[in-house]
């Protein structure tokens, strides 16, 4: 579905990025694999990663390039953009998958736990698309997918900096949607369900929350990938602004912020007023913070 085309996975050393890059390759594209090796909280780093999957790549006969540059610099996310242009001459898609944590309960959570964050998240989203941005306006084409999460959608614990990034990409994603709409770029998020080491620290110490891990387990990275494949593809020429999740076998369209409930009344608000008459008549609309009522409980499909 992506023949020809010139792919740019970021994060793709191994996890949902990997098998992402291999899903694009198998489909036909020239895959950048982008990957700087480091260790989850983003220290550290090695060409090994990125490498290994080229190779993988290259061995079942497709065209791959591998890019051991930062997505968290504007000049290093640049330079990845450019490895796409100077090796295959073009770009059409990229893929803002790359991440790190360090998570802490928000008051204990530092400056640069926060800032760490973000800078791969957010910024590095942002970095990369704009890179790519100015290729696509040139040639009247392109395609942005970016990994959200439900940690941003819903909440978490222990994740305000991740949460935060990652609800701060769903906002830029449709924002980038509206800004090159008439330059026939589309630019839309994916909330993964899926095993890798991003959550491989969830606790155990329960009977309760092993048999949730045991679930988590079951949604491989793999799983992922066909809709990422999808989104990059001429065949979702039609698909922009939107926030999907894939969990195991289940594709799911994520509702995006509208008004639930409106209260009005003639003569204005004051405090005391709101407190009598508008909250009492939202509050059964109001979302509970009781994690068993999102989405983490469901049964994988």
């Amino acid at each position: 579905m992506v023949e020809g085309k010139v792919i740019v996975v970021t994060g793709a050393g191994g996890g949902i990025g990997r098998d992402i890059a291999l899903a694009m390759a198998k489909n036909g594209a020239k895959v950048v694999v982008n990957d700087i090796g480091a260790a989850l909280d983003g220290e550290g780093g090695s060409a090994g990663p990125a490498q290994q999957v080229v190779d993988e790549i290259r061995a079942g006969g497709n065209e791959a390039v591998p890019s051991t540059d930062s997505v968290a610099d504007a000049a290093s996310a640049a330079r990845i953009v450019e490895c796409a242009v100077e090796s295959f001459g073009r770009i059409d898609a990229v893929i803002n998958n790359a991440g790190i944590l360090r998570d802490r309960f928000f008051h204990k959570m530092s400056v640069d736990e926060w800032d760490a964050v973000l800078k791969v998240h957010l910024y590095g989203a942002y970095y990369v698309s704009r890179a790519a941005a100015t290729h696509f306006k040139e040639q009247n084409s392109g395609a942005m997918v970016h990994m959200t999460s439900t940690s941003g959608l819903i909440g978490n614990f222990g994740q305000a900096n991740y949460a935060a990034a990652k609800l701060g990409i769903v906002a830029l994603s449709k924002s980038i949607a509206l800004d090159m709409l008439k330059f026939n770029v589309r630019s839309n998020c994916i909330a993964p369900f899926a095993w890798s080491r991003m959550i491989g620290a969830i606790p155990t110490d329960t009977e309760e929350q092993r048999v949730r891990v045991d679930k988590i387990k079951q949604m491989t990275p793999a799983k992922v990938a066909p809709l990422a494949v999808y989104l990059a593809s001429d065949a979702a020429s039609a698909v922009n602004g939107q926030i999907f999740s894939v969990r195991n076998n289940e594709i799911s369209l994520i509702s995006q912020p509208r008004p639930e409930r409106s209260v009005h009344r003639s003569e204005g608000w004051t405090p005391q007023s709101i407190a009598e008459h508008a909250m009492p008549a939202m509050r059964a609309s109001f979302y509970p913070l009781d994690r068993s009522a999102d989405v983490f409980s469901w049964d994988p499909v």
